[in-house]
């Protein structure tokens, strides 16, 4: 336990020292974050945050029809296809709150929410259409990297194992008033500026350090392991658009290291393990298919790829979950 506990100590002291000692790389990394902010991450992003929360309050919980078929196919528990909004529209991390809500208050079993913790946390039309689309010449590859990146989630879905057939009930969520919806969005912009701001600084270290030696296409990719918008801004330093393309859809679909971070602050109790192993079926698949359209061979490998995702899987049975308060 002690280990535990003393090598985070140690790494901040390290972190505290390099600081002292090029203070001036760390604040020229916090006035590049801080920039990015206002100019691009704020003004792009903040809107559709106060919409999504909208929407997510409106529907969660509420049974659809429109979405058993999709429900089904993804293997999720009868009456948890709510969930998918969030998962889908949300953005990163709103799906995977979405789920540990579910979990907390019991409408979730732990393996149902693990499983679920794979493919209903994604990027949302908020952050493609905002940042990622304006870093291509054409409005359809913004599009199209959306369709990949769901198609990505989905097929997902139907790998990981643990198809549910249970019947479930989620807590349907409560009407927000917009300062409320305005609050909430807040807090979610604020949290993601600190992330961009925060692996911004990491990011200007490791460029004076290391990846200036690195050739651009992997000096981005990292960038987008490590921060998904910092990784996403500097697309535009690559000149080829469909090396840009196929990046940028592995990027938007493994999330990046700060994702993950989020992801494991909320997701208290659950297993990061399903999470990890869903992000990487559905990063592999998004590669693929985005290298399938630059080539123009989509459909043959669309079809190929869809016929292992409709490879049927055995459904596990458990009992039927009631929360109180349910309807």
């Amino acid at each position: 336990m002690k280990g535990k506990t003393l090598w985070p100590g140690i790494g901040a002291s390290i972190g505290m020292l390099i600081l002292i000692l090029d203070g001036k790389t760390a604040i020229s990394g916090m006035h590049d974050g801080i920039a990015l902010c206002l100019s691009t991450v704020v003004p792009s992003l903040f809107p559709f945050f106060v919409l999504s929360v909208f929407v997510t309050s409106s529907f969660m919980g509420t049974d659809l029809a429109v979405l058993r078929p999709l429900g089904r196919f993804c293997g999720i528990p009868r009456g948890a296809e709510s969930i998918l909004i969030p998962g889908f529209l949300g953005g990163y991390p709103v799906g995977a709150q979405a789920v540990a809500q579910a979990y907390a208050n019991g409408s979730l079993s732990q393996k149902d929410a693990q499983r679920l913790l794979g493919f209903c946390n994604n990027a949302g039309p908020a952050f493609l259409f905002g940042m990622v689309s304006p870093m291509f010449p054409d409005k359809w590859m913004a599009w199209a990297l959306w369709g990949i990146h769901i198609a990505g989630a989905v097929f997902a879905a139907r790998i990981l194992p643990g198809f549910s057939d249970d019947s479930v009930g989620l807590t349907p969520c409560e009407n927000i008033s917009l300062s409320e919806a305005m609050g909430r969005a807040l807090k979610t912009m604020s949290a993601v500026c600190g992330w961009v701001v925060l692996f911004r600084v990491v990011i200007a270290f490791l460029n004076r350090w290391i990846l200036w030696i690195l050739p651009d296409p992997a000096r981005v990719a990292v960038l987008g392991i490590l921060e998904l918008s910092n990784g996403c801004c500097s697309l535009p330093e690559l000149p080829d658009v469909s090396v840009r393309f196929i990046l940028c859809s592995g990027m938007l679909a493994f999330g990046g290291l700060s994702v993950i971070m989020q992801t494991v602050s909320v997701a208290k109790g659950l297993s990061l393990l399903v999470f990890a192993l869903g992000k990487l079926l559905q990063t592999a698949v998004s590669l693929v298919l985005a290298a399938s359209v630059v080539a123009g061979v989509w459909i043959p490998c669309g079809l190929f790829l869809f016929m292992i995702a409709a490879f049927p899987q055995k459904k596990k049975k458990g009992s039927s979950i009631s929360p109180a308060g349910s309807v």
